[in-house]
């Protein structure tokens, strides 16, 4: 009986250690987790807070960089859903996908789509991966613009560049590449050491067009494998991105083919082209109906065909792409689908947004400034090494006028 108050205070004291671990375990948890949403979070532009989404109430509009992408939520951007011979509101091909946990890749990066890339103010810092589905300019062409424009607005290390051989070694990826740098060789000289020095190189990783549904990217729990498309020469392939439970499909563009009905099972988005049927293309383009035919029926996949598609691989929704949504083109290819699939459908336009969690799949369209700047760059594209600026030879800076001399350089 007379230990009874000590007996008592041990056990107090015990509890209270109890509660006092419990109460570190829960902030370590927490800590943890604001480290995780720190490294997914993106460099904003000032002036902007961005919120979450609660109870999956999306506003009508997507409004760049206000909405904070769910740890669960991967977002799906249409930069480009048009063709070679591009319209102001249909620019050529590419998509962009942003996952919770930070990661952001480039599906093709055709000619003009660089434009609406930039008018969501993306955080270029993060945006170093591009996967091309072969090397038409209407897939690849803004790729040197990009690998300079995101050097100058926050990339700071290497871009990487994804894509296939071709039948032969000039027709492949990375001879693309290196042709390219040899284009812009004058460019890239009179950047470099001004601009940070990682940010110049390109690495290629180029791949085996003929691979079934192998992996050609895998980090950070992202998996992205290619396979083979129909089009054109060899050298086309079509891309399938897997992270946390999620699939997206890319078609690049193709012929109706059993790659693509085999391994883009099970996507939450499927997107393939959906080409204009050849009385619409023959109209459009002015041509023969021959050559829409061919055009439409034997390189691209025409509507119908497409239903066809997507009643076999039964995506969560499927996305078409690949023509100018004019009213008339619109109808003839909504007509054509809809005679041979009635599930869920987006024609893409550009600017299209689609948010996809395990529950839902909601699509909007992006509302941007047209005149908007990136978002100010990261301290470590600050600090990152430059070598010493370039300068023009004697002769030139020889013709320097003589009555106008520069304000002093600042000291930092």
């Amino acid at each position: 009986m007379k230990n009874k108050p000590l007996q008592e205070m041990s056990l107090l004291m015990r509890r209270l250690t109890n509660i006092s671990l419990l109460f570190a375990l829960t902030l370590m948890g927490s800590a943890l987790q604001t480290a995780s949403a720190a490294d997914a979070k993106d460099n904003l532009p000032l002036g902007r807070t961005a919120v979450a989404i609660v109870d999956g109430q999306y506003p009508a509009s997507y409004f760049p960089n206000t909405e904070i992408l769910g740890a669960d939520e991967m977002r799906i951007t249409a930069l480009g859903t048009g063709m070679p011979n591009q319209t102001k509101a249909a620019v050529s091909i590419s998509y962009l996908v942003e996952l919770g946990n930070g990661d952001k890749f480039l599906f093709d990066l055709g000619s003009g789509s660089l434009g609406n890339l930039f008018s969501l103010r993306p955080d270029f810092s993060k945006l170093d991966k591009v996967f091309a589905s072969h090397l038409h300019v209407d897939h690849v062409g803004d790729f040197m613009a990009m690998h300079i424009g995101s050097w100058l607005s926050g990339r700071f290390t290497p871009i990487h560049f994804y894509g296939p051989s071709g039948s032969t070694p000039e027709l492949g990826s990375k001879s693309f590449i290196e042709n390219m740098q040899k284009g812009y060789a004058w460019d890239l000289a009179t950047r470099s050491g001004a601009l940070p020095d990682l940010g110049a190189e390109i690495i290629v990783h180029e791949f085996d067009y003929k691979q079934e549904n192998k992996v050609v990217y895998q980090e950070n729990g992202v998996t992205v494998r290619s396979w083979p498309a129909i089009h054109s020469l060899d050298g086309s392939v079509s891309y399938g991105l897997e992270w946390n439970g999620l699939k997206y499909v890319f078609g690049g563009d193709t012929y109706p083919n059993k790659w693509y009905i085999e391994y883009a099972k099970g996507a939450d988005v499927a997107s393939h082209e959906a080409f204009l049927p050849p009385e619409a293309l023959a109209r459009y383009f002015g041509w023969s109906l021959k050559q829409a035919t061919y055009v439409s029926t034997r390189i691209h996949t025409e509507p119908q065909a497409f239903g066809k598609v997507m009643s076999v691989v039964k995506p969560r929704l499927a996305v078409g792409y690949h023509s100018v949504l004019s009213p008339e083109n619109n109808a003839a290819i909504m007509d054509g689908v809809r005679k041979t699939y009635d599930g869920p459908l987006a024609l893409a336009r550009d600017l299209m947004v689609i948010n996809v969690t395990k529950k839902t799949i909601n699509v909007r369209m992006a509302n941007v400034d047209e005149y908007a700047l990136p978002p100010n760059v990261t301290d470590g594209y600050k600090k990152a090494p430059r070598s010493d600026a370039k300068q023009p030879g004697d002769f030139i800076s020889s013709g320097k006028w003589k009555g106008y001399t520069p304000p002093p350089m600042p000291k930092k």
